[in-house]
């Protein structure tokens, strides 16, 4: 199988979270001042509702096949039995997480306010099933992917504006979201076909596949747990209204961390097939180059987000949601702890078959936020949700590192990655002082969010450049290699 390139497969997927982005983007602002910040409450917690669902439905099965999967990509016959029988132990956990998801709706009286939207949203769990967009993963092949998404995004674009016209749209408004994410998975599962043949079979070898897929399932839950508890607690000990301000600094986080998550993701199949193969001279090299420019991206982005909370919640949600300003500004500290923690998790523990290292430290971290929660949101509500988040974000990459500290630790400790972080910090002070600039001297707020992004830009990488990083100044090279053959 030709090999593909990572540069291009991180465009791709960087291009797919990018629609990711920018599809809320363009809805969520309409949306926001269309639907009531109640509607927009109801939509949100119908939402985290179906994910606990679809999280069990997906039993952690797309993980354990990618990292198993990509060490037998290139035999058609051992991926094509090993994917048919993932896909048939995830079409059975499927049809529990229905079962039981109907069971809840009618044992709880007090979630059938709900119950349309969550029956909605609950389709996304059999079209993610039938998508079986692991084998993409497995393969490196996000073009087909994308492309897909593109044509799906525009189409729900305009049904949103055909459809969601007042503030009792929001039935239709979660239509539309489960139609953008997952509406065309059925032509996923057909052109899957051209990579493999995938059935539902019996009998299913389930001793060999169900003991790493529960462990990394129990590790998901508990990542849920810290994730969506905050959404979920806040919506039973406070109100529609708080769950609503809050999801909006939940979206914009959410987003951004999707974002920076899709750049990272490729590089998962990647290092699971070195790591598989013993080759750990290319995996280290691979994982600091991961590391090392996950570092000069993630601390800008949050330090941009804290200073232009205000512009970018008026502009994306309008002033009735200016009180999720400070949840925005302390949420958005979360997102190194996050990004990092993922890598430690994905990139390491994973590949190298340490999930039972994820699960403790997951389980852990999911237990203090929930503790956390039930602490911090009855003194000063959505605030407390947010800072619960950065505090569980921040215990999980910690132990995580810790799990992961002989592999990593080199690499995150090298004198040279410390110097790279020293000076991402300092070329953040630099946006500190241009972000204050433009807010004082520009009152348009989409001239100021577009003057403050691209100031701040240019003067972070000439900063980086004056500190020597070394990723900056890989890239300038290949900048300036590029124009000399052009030339």
């Amino acid at each position: 199988m030709k090999k593909k390139s990572l540069g291009i497969n991180a465009l791709l997927n960087g291009l797919r979270s990018a629609l990711n982005l920018i599809f809320p983007l363009i809805t969520f602002p309409y949306v926001s001042r269309v639907l009531s910040v109640e509607g927009i409450g109801i939509y949100n917690f119908s939402y985290i509702y179906v994910n606990y669902f679809l999280l069990l439905a997906g039993l952690g099965i797309a993980t354990y096949a990618v990292r198993e999967g990509a060490k037998y990509r290139n035999d058609k016959r051992k991926i094509s039995t090993f994917s048919s029988e993932v896909f048939s132990i995830n079409i059975i956990s499927t049809i529990i997480a229905y079962l039981l998801l109907i069971i809840s709706l009618l044992i709880f009286k007090n979630l059938h306010n709900y119950i349309s939207t969550i029956l909605i949203f609950s389709l996304q769990i059999l079209f993610t099933t039938i998508g079986t967009e692991w084998i993409y993963t497995i393969y490196e092949d996000y073009s087909y992917i994308t492309v897909r998404s593109i044509i799906f995004k525009i189409f729900s674009i305009i049904l949103l504006f055909v459809f969601v016209k007042t503030p009792n749209d929001y039935v239709w408004y979660a239509g539309i979201t489960v139609f953008s994410s997952v509406g065309s998975n059925i032509l996923n599962f057909i052109h899957a076909h051209s990579f493999i043949k995938i059935r539902f079979v019996r009998p299913i070898n389930i001793r060999k596949h169900l003991k790493p897929i529960l462990i990394i399932f129990a590790s998901t839950v508990a990542v849920t747990l810290y994730v969506s508890s905050d959404t979920t607690i806040l919506g039973l000990l406070k109100n529609d209204y708080a769950v609503g301000i809050y999801s909006v600094a939940v979206k914009i986080y959410t987003l951004t961390n999707g974002l920076l998550g899709g750049l990272l993701i490729v590089t998962v199949p990647r290092l699971a097939m070195l790591l598989g193969n013993e080759r750990m001279k290319d995996y280290t090299i691979l994982l600091s180059q991961v590391i090392n420019t996950i570092t000069i991206l993630i601390f800008p982005i949050a330090t941009g987000l804290i200073m232009l909370s205000k512009e970018v919640i008026l502009i994306i949600a309008g002033e009735k949601y200016l009180n999720s300003i400070f949840s925005l500004q302390i949420i958005a500290m979360a997102l190194g702890f996050s990004i990092f923690s993922s890598i430690f998790d994905q990139c390491v523990l994973i590949p190298a078959k340490r999930e039972r290292f994820v699960l403790r430290n997951t389980l852990i971290t999911g237990v203090a936020n929930v503790l956390l929660n039930f602490i911090m949101i009855p003194l000063i509500s959505y605030d407390g949700a947010a800072l619960t988040t950065v505090m569980s974000e921040a215990i999980v990459m910690s132990l995580n590192l810790g799990s992961a500290r002989d592999i990593v630790g080199p690499i995150i400790f090298s004198k040279d990655n410390v110097k790279n972080v020293f000076s991402s910090l300092i070329g953040c002070l630099g946006i500190v002082s241009v972000c204050f600039l433009c807010k004082l001297e520009i009152h348009s707020l989409i001239l100021c969010i577009i003057v403050s992004v691209v100031l701040s830009i240019i003067v972070y990488g000439i900063i980086l450049i004056f500190c020597g990083n070394e990723i900056a100044l890989f890239y300038l090279k290949k900048i300036k290699n590029r124009k000399n053959q052009l030339l």
